[in-house]
């Protein structure tokens, strides 16, 4: 069901250079609203801006003053920088929660796989599965790096890596992925949130292990609810999904790669 509110922002902090993380007053949106950790939410930013902006959301909860949403998101563009610059007590015109997340159980055990800003919404389902999962993190750099603190928090293990090395592994995710499968294929699935050709490989990896996997796309968003055509996928079967009402998670057999 769509949700649209006026949410107040309740905090904001810089977690890097790029990126900002908000925390908002949804009233009823979560009670309402959601499925499952990956869902997003559709943020109207600056008047003079006609598209909504889809953002993930990195956590949420119910609460008895108002319901929480926790959103993390970088600067890319006129819209996300508008967003930038509001300030806490500011309200926002949010849409959601929108889109169907993972499929997963609060008991499941999950290995999930985050690079760069496909991190946050894997913090989501770290705490819905209580501590049971271990993380695989991708950052460019060491100063790229956000919220590893908190998935230390929520998870049995976290596994780093870092493109130019000045970080933990020295490489792509997909790597660390391999390798801890190669000691322990004991996961209920895979769930992986990041640039597409990253999701690419670890698919290729959980597939080579036998293990399920599931993952988000980010695809640019018009209208947000299956109304118009900019963020479709191809699928293997010849088919066209829309990632805003038929994902954004999908599961990794179902997407045709090769397009």
């Amino acid at each position: 069901m769509k949700v649209e509110r006026e949410c107040k922002i309740l905090s904001k902090e810089w977690l890097n250079h790029d990126a900002v993380q908000m925390v908002l007053e949804v009233g009823d949106m979560v009670r309402t609203s959601f499925k499952n950790p990956g869902q997003f939410v559709h943020v109207k930013c600056g008047e003079g801006l006609l598209l909504r902006r889809p953002i993930s959301v990195c956590t949420c909860e119910e609460h008895d003053g108002g319901d929480r949403l926790t959103l993390v998101f970088e600067v890319r563009g006129a819209g996300t920088e508008w967003l930038s610059e509001r300030q806490v007590g500011d309200t926002l015109d949010v849409m959601g929660l929108l889109g169907n997340g993972f499929s997963i159980r609060p008991e499941g055990r999950y290995l999930l796989v985050g690079g760069g800003i496909g991190v946050p919404p894997m913090l989501g389902c770290a705490q819905y599965t209580g501590g049971r999962a271990t993380a695989i993190l991708g950052y460019r750099s060491k100063d790229r790096a956000i919220l590893v603190d908190e998935f230390r928090e929520n998870c049995a293990g976290v596994r780093l890596a870092t493109d130019d090395g000045s970080m933990g592994y020295h490489g792509f995710v997909d790597a660390l992925v391999r390798r801890e499968l190669e000691e322990d294929r004991n996961y209920d699935a895979v769930l992986a949130c990041g640039p597409k050709p990253m999701l690419r490989s670890v698919a290729k990896a959980a597939e080579a292990f036998g293990v399920p996997c599931q993952i988000s796309m980010e695809e640019r968003m018009g209208c947000g609810v299956g109304a118009c055509l900019v963020c479709v996928c191809d699928m293997k079967d010849g088919t066209r999904k829309h990632a805003c009402k038929d994902g954004p998670v999908f599961d990794s057999k179902e997407v045709d790669w090769d397009v």
